[in-house]
């Protein structure tokens, strides 16, 4: 093995194993027990979640007495408060309770509240995820063409609804000689994102998976590793709402690399 073909293999070591401390981390993505759309409680109350929420405007307004042993900023909570969407890790949100993290979020208008639990069953069952050791013919030269307009379009996502998926161009390269393309976003940093399937998804793999490029080159090149494909975070919690692939994000052919599933015990 030539030492560039080490380097390589390790930097994916050391990639696998950070995804895995990532993931079980006490609230990672395995920690989430509940996704709680308020427009589904309108009285406030959530089940198995302390305080009484309700949104107002562009505003969510949490109520709570000393029984509810609430803490926002890592004060207790007597009263109500005022809260906006958490932008920040998980661990840094602004209400406490119990050691679970309560999380505000807004998609699409509407205000939800996540519970990440550390004690959650699927992290206690949580066994490592199945990826496929590095290989570097997975390891493709790509070119990102930008769209001369950014799009949207309407797909299913993991809880059942559909939501828009913005995208911004497509990515195109070969695998065995054979011309492929998938659509993708661009992230505030300048990263693309893609979710697709292939021959294997459902199969040998989770249904789909997330591909993130690092930035393109002036020139448009980009590298397509899918020895870093992820697993969506809807693998390792129901309560994630993952979009599904956009039309023409389906690879005709199999792409046994990245991580594949998640192992339980």
């Amino acid at each position: 093995m030539s030492s560039d073909a080490h380097s390589a293999q390790q930097e994916w070591k050391h990639w696998h194993e950070q995804r895995t401390a990532m993931v079980s981390a006490p609230h990672g993505p395995l920690s989430l027990t509940g996704t709680h759309w308020l427009a589904d409680h309108p009285e406030g109350r959530i089940p198995a979640v302390p305080g009484q929420w309700r949104e107002d405007g562009g505003e969510v307004v949490l109520t709570a007495t000393a029984e509810d042993r609430v803490t926002v900023d890592g004060e207790p909570l007597t009263g109500e408060i005022r809260l906006t969407a958490d932008r920040g890790p998980i661990p840094e949100s602004r209400v406490e309770a119990g050691g679970r993290r309560l999380v505000v979020m807004r998609r699409e208008g509407l205000w939800a509240v996540r519970d990440f639990d550390p004690g959650s069953p699927a992290r206690q069952a949580f066994k490592g995820i199945e990826a496929t050791p590095y290989d570097p013919r997975w390891e493709l030269p790509g070119a990102y063409r930008p769209y001369p307009e950014a799009r949207s379009v309407r797909v299913e996502n993991a809880d059942g609804r559909e939501r828009g998926l913005g995208l911004a161009g497509e990515i195109v390269f070969e695998i065995d000689g054979a011309p492929q393309a998938l659509h993708v976003a661009v992230e505030a940093d300048g990263s693309l994102w893609a979710v697709f399937a292939d021959a294997t998804s459902g199969k040998d793999s989770y249904r789909f998976r997330f591909l993130r490029p690092a930035p393109p080159a002036a020139d448009g090149a980009v590298t397509v590793d899918f020895n870093r494909a992820l697993l969506p975070p809807c693998a390792f919690a129901d309560h994630f709402i993952c979009p599904f692939p956009p039309p023409g994000n389906t690879l005709p052919v199999g792409v046994p690399a990245g991580e594949r599933d998640v192992r339980t015990g």
